[in-house]
């Protein structure tokens, strides 16, 4: 009997206990794992005839995609020191012979390259019945809508979207997505059998694109030093491949000798020669990748 009173006790002593407990204990608070910064990625892709070089910058990074001009012809790796940039991507086209651009640079709201402003290009007749479609070309640009930045595609023409106001923009084309605009652009004239960037054929090519959540992809196609007579891409491959990194949204750069690409003190160069040796040629402008 003594026995089964103790017990008694010991029940009610830890029914109290436990009732005190979850009266005045403070709840607890779940924690939440921090998701991790959006930073940039490097990747490569082979294929067929190539070796695509891809940086992925996420939307709401804290990187900028911004243009740049050198005053002379500069390597990416020049500018990739002058700037301190993470990447650097060869952009618009320019003219080896004078250097003077043949595409618009606008940076920081100011125009910092006119092709207009280049003798060579103006005064071809070859090209005269072409230049109202040189004008108008592709532009990368970079938009300010109230404090966010926002990345586009569009013709040099067209006007920002309201309540945005043009910050960046570096001219090039033809557009790749969502359609392929060699003829709108003045770069192919069938009925006078003008290709002038060899659309079909493989080379070395140079892209940037903008997916659905406004990331950007930079691309430089590498010819493969085995066969580097028949390989690299073709503008409609490269096209698709833009499509497949996940672009809604892109647009052809500068390519063939100039295709080069910079990212965390490596450098990518797309053409080779005969021997399968990079060729490595100082370009103009390129898209520059800094931290804000």
């Amino acid at each position: 009997m003594r026995k089964i009173k103790l017990l008694a006790l010991i029940l009610i002593s830890l029914t109290m206990v436990l009732w005190f407990n979850l009266r005045f204990s403070t709840p607890s608070i779940p924690t939440i794992a921090a998701s991790p910064p959006k930073t940039i990625r490097y990747f490569d892709r082979t294929l067929p005839q190539s070796i695509a070089h891809i940086v992925l910058i996420p939307v709401n990074s804290k990187f900028l995609v911004t243009p740049a001009l050198s005053q002379k012809v500069a390597t990416v790796e020049e500018f990739a020191q002058k700037h301190q940039a993470v990447a650097i991507l060869n952009a618009g086209f320019f003219d080896p012979a004078n250097q003077k651009t043949t595409s618009y640079v606008v940076r920081q709201g100011k125009l910092i390259a006119d092709p207009k402003e280049n003798e060579r290009l103006v005064n071809n007749p070859n090209l005269k019945s072409y230049l109202g479609q040189i004008f108008n070309r592709t532009e990368f640009r970079r938009y300010l809508c109230g404090q966010t930045s926002r990345y586009s595609i569009a013709l040099h023409s067209q006007s920002p979207p309201a309540g945005c106001q043009l910050v960046d923009a570096i001219g090039a084309g033809p557009r790749l997505l969502p359609e392929l605009t060699l003829e709108k652009e003045g770069f192919v004239d069938n009925g006078n059998k003008r290709d002038a960037l060899g659309s079909n054929q493989p080379n070395a090519r140079t892209a940037v694109g903008i997916s659905r959540d406004g990331s950007v992809i930079l691309v430089m196609v590498a010819q493969k030093p085995s066969a580097s007579a028949n390989s690299g891409i073709s503008l409609p491959a490269l096209a698709d491949l833009m499509k497949t990194l996940g672009a809604e949204q892109a647009m052809n750069l500068d390519g063939g000798s100039s295709s080069s690409l910079y990212y965390n003190g490596k450098t990518f160069y797309g053409k080779v020669d005969l021997e399968g040796n990079s060729i490595k040629r100082p370009v103009k402008s390129v898209l520059l990748v800094q931290e804000k």
